[in-house]
């Protein structure tokens, strides 16, 4: 089944770690800045306005969508200044949260098998959201990490996955792409000519609107055993 392949490229949110666990927390850290430093925005903004915000903001600015950092960062520069602070509580507001927006806990399964997958193909990731690899430790693992910010475009767009198979100069064939979203991981790296794994730790059932990935997994054991078998 995966004959000649060569790369692994693995979603990072809710592939590697339990992302709204990691946002609830970020977004709280900024929600204690704010009443620390900027009572006002604290008390004018719950967590929802301040997303209701960005959503607005990507209405005005579509091409911008694929930016997390800049969404973030702007959506409380805006807010700041309308009530009175300076624009530089957009970027210090931004530096709370991305610093524990990088504080994850993985899943269990995740560096051990990392470790052995990366003795056998080469491993890339591209993912959305905005993780740093380098601040979570796992950035030596990987030949490439990508993300929508740096490349300019989200998945599922093909283009997303051919910047990864362009880093590491890969036909796309020979990439098989691992993460969550059945349409956004799944569709779109198939799209884009690569091969398909959907990790399905929540154990759903999968969308009737889509083709089933080439394998599904449970865990990144299970990817392991999948693809090691093949190779003995």
């Amino acid at each position: 089944m995966f004959d000649g392949l060569q790369v692994l490229c693995f979603d990072l949110d809710d592939t590697f770690w339990d992302v709204q666990r990691v946002l609830d927390r970020a977004e709280q850290r900024v929600a204690e800045f704010f009443a620390a430093r900027y009572p006002l925005l604290a008390q004018r903004h719950s967590r929802a306005d301040l997303r209701a915000a960005r959503l607005a903001l990507i209405d005005e600015n579509p091409q911008r969508a694929h930016d997390m950092t800049w969404l973030r960062t702007e959506t409380v520069r805006r807010l700041a200044v309308a009530a009175g602070y300076p624009e530089a509580a957009g970027q210090e507001a931004f530096e709370v949260f991305i610093a524990a927006r990088n504080q994850v806990e993985l899943f269990p399964d995740v560096r051990p098998a990392l470790d052995r997958l990366a003795a056998h193909f080469r491993l890339a990731t591209f993912s959305n959201g905005n993780a740093d690899l380098g601040r979570i430790g796992l950035a030596p693992l990987f030949a490439v990490s990508l993300n929508a910010e740096r490349v300019g475009v989200a998945k599922p767009h093909a283009a997303a996955f051919a910047a990864v198979a362009r880093e590491l100069d890969c036909e796309p064939r020979r990439m098989l792409y691992v993460g969550d979203d059945p349409h956004i991981d799944v569709a779109g790296a198939r799209a884009a000519g690569l091969r398909t794994a959907w990790i399905n730790r929540s154990r759903s059932s999968w969308p009737d609107t889509h083709s089933p990935a080439d394998l599904e997994i449970a865990d990144l054991h299970q990817l392991e055993a999948a693809l090691l078998d093949e190779l003995e």
